[in-house]
């Protein structure tokens, strides 16, 4: 998952990814028939949980929701800046990729993104959204994020992770979530 991240799916090949795990040639058709797509596959899902957690770590307590942002949105941030914009979004530099190409990795990503969209979802809705407007209002949420990490990725600066964070959080108060103090 990681060398995908940073390199991309193209530009990773077998024997990096075989060097970098330690694994032996033929172990990765063993587990992996299909090759590089069935890895890719496993990676997006493997991923895609992972983060999946980690959007329920954030949201999925009794913070205010505009705390949750900001936790979200600034460590989201510190990532970007610690890493040297290596590190965002697991999925997406392999979605982008190989949405076009690869149907099996398209619905791998679309299952992980849509995964971290129900949870914030039933927040929204915890926080008095209707099911609706909660699942327009996520889906809002997490392209606002999207669209920062590749911002900030492009432009190294996470400028788009403050202003993304500020938007999101006016977005839910004009949606009816009462304001923290």
């Amino acid at each position: 998952m990681r060398l995908f991240r940073h390199q991309g799916f193209a530009a990773t090949g077998i024997k990096s990814i075989l060097t970098d795990s330690h694994a032996p040639y033929g172990s990765l058709y063993h587990h992996f028939p299909g090759g590089k797509s069935d890895l890719g596959v496993a990676a997006i899902r493997s991923g895609g949980e992972i983060y999946r957690q980690l959007v329920v770590d954030y949201f999925d307590n009794a913070r205010t929701i505009d705390d949750c942002v900001r936790s979200f949105f600034s460590d989201a941030a510190e990532l970007l800046r610690s890493t040297d914009y290596r590190d965002a979004c697991p999925i997406a530099t392999i979605a982008m990729e190989t949405a076009n190409t690869d149907d099996a990795m398209r619905r791998a990503a679309a299952e992980a993104f849509q995964s971290w969209i129900d949870v914030l979802a039933s927040r929204l809705e915890r926080d008095g959204i209707d099911a609706a407007r909660a699942d327009d209002l996520a889906v809002q949420v997490f392209c606002s994020l999207e669209g920062a990490f590749i911002h900030a990725r492009a432009t190294r600066t996470v400028k788009a992770m403050r202003v993304a964070q500020d938007t999101t959080i006016a977005l839910l108060h004009a949606n009816a979530i009462p304001r923290s103090h």
